[in-house]
């Protein structure tokens, strides 16, 4: 994420600047044992991975430190992991939300571009947002694009023959589908409401899909607008009318998933590493077969998602730092790549990986996946973010919780984006 407002970083980290790479990229010195810091592996596709790379390098082993499942509490532990200048923790998964503050505070160093070639063949949204002012300090791995999943089987049964397009379609369909004996029942829609980055991820989304933005392409607040009232009301009406049920205020990714996967609902917003387990035939989903995927709705057509995805950086304070570098290249290859989508639906990187044909015949969501991420909006585009995004949940979710009007939020967070991008 690039940060329009912050100060020209060069990131430190041992030793000049590599050939090739720019003058700010620091020399990637030292060889041992690492460690790779993430939040909770739900795929087993990780270990598998450090797996191979340990039984190739004895010597330069990679342990895996797993933080917390919630998004915020990783980012507050790798912060304070960097205040404390410590050298605990080598190579970090971060969110690409958090590229701008990691970057500008020196939390993470610069990469020198030469030395990772496969980022070529990476979606051009998907590399942007590893960037800081146009610098390289992390290399994606995963990228992520917001789907709406649906029940096949109950649209079929209300005689509804395409997923809705707009807001007031899916509405509509969750009528219709009520109506059924099938679908008696079964709640409308959801998303991920609780108050954390998942709201930020939501709200944007509506923000975004009624045409509103919340900063605009230099970072300048701009969210208090029709637009974005259009966005915020939506939400807040469908909480009180009960097409999203009350529950849903609780939901992360994986509550949501699991609604999903229980038969609980008929529409979910959500990512794609949800589609091989919804897949699953091991009695762990009730929706396995009877589910396809689409672009998510909005105000007037499709919508527009929030550009997710996380990507690997070295810490300023790891000591081996070309062993880091050399992991996170083989963790980022092409070959991993691959094998992270079939194991765990995750979005791939590579702009081949999503031109495959045959992967296409095994995973048919690739396609909508690749417009969703092409299409996507990034978050706010600043660089004190934590702040930022804390400010988007107080907002947001004091309107759908009915705590003040649609208005009120809006004119709130306005003044509050504003006071954290004034001479930031």
């Amino acid at each position: 994420m690039l940060a329009a407002t912050a100060l020209l970083v060069t990131a430190c980290g041992g030793g000049g600047s590599s050939s090739g790479s720019g003058a700010g990229a620091a020399a990637l010195d030292g060889v041992g044992p690492i460690t790779l810091v993430q939040g909770k592996d739900t795929s087993n596709f990780v270990q598998g991975r450090l797996d191979a790379w340990n039984a190739q390098h004895p010597d330069q082993k990679v342990t895996l430190i797993e933080l917390p499942e919630d998004a915020d509490a990783q980012r507050s532990q790798m912060i304070q992991n960097a205040n404390a200048k410590s050298d605990a923790y080598d190579v970090l998964a971060v969110d690409n939300v958090w590229t701008a503050e990691f970057a500008a505070n020196r939390y993470i160093v610069e990469l020198p571009q030469d030395q990772f070639p496969q980022t070529a063949d990476f979606l051009p949204p998907v590399i942007d947002s590893a960037k800081y002012k146009d610098k390289l300090f992390a290399i994606p791995y995963a990228s992520d694009g917001g789907l709406l999943y649906y029940r096949t089987d109950l649209l079929k049964a209300a005689g509804i023959t395409d997923p809705p397009k707009t807001w007031t379609e899916m509405q509509a369909d969750c009528t219709k589908i009520a109506a059924t004996p099938a679908g008696a029942g079964v709640n409308c829609y959801a998303g991920q409401f609780q108050k954390y980055e998942g709201l930020t991820v939501n709200f944007a989304e509506a923000v975004n899909s009624s045409g509103g933005v919340i900063t605009d392409s230099q970072g300048k607040p701009d969210v208090n607008t029709p637009q974005a009232k259009a966005g915020l009301d939506f939400l807040v009406n469908a909480f009180k009318s009960g097409e999203i049920p009350k529950e849903a205020i609780t939901y992360k990714e994986e509550e949501a998933r699991r609604a999903f996967q229980e038969g609980k609902l008929v529409f979910e917003r959500q990512w794609p590493y949800m589609y091989t387990l919804a897949e699953k035939t091991d009695g762990s989903s009730k929706v396995a077969g009877k589910f396809a995927v689409s672009p998510l709705p909005g105000l007037t057509g499709p919508g527009v998602s929030s550009l997710g995805g996380h990507a690997l950086a070295i810490s300023t304070y790891s000591k081996n730092k070309k062993t880091a570098a050399d992991f996170i290249n083989f963790y980022t290859s092409k070959e991993s790549n691959t094998i992270q989508v079939k194991q765990a639906s995750l979005a791939p990187v590579y702009t081949s990986i999503y031109d495959d044909t045959s992967l296409q015949a095994t995973l048919p969501y690739l396609a909508t996946l690749k417009a969703s991420i092409l299409g996507a909006q990034a978050r706010p585009k600043v660089v004190r973010y934590g702040d930022a995004t804390l400010a988007i949940q107080d907002a947001a979710y004091g309107a759908i919780q009915g705590q003040m009007t649609s208005d009120q939020a809006l004119s709130q967070l306005q003044s509050k984006l504003e006071s954290l991008t004034n001479g930031s």
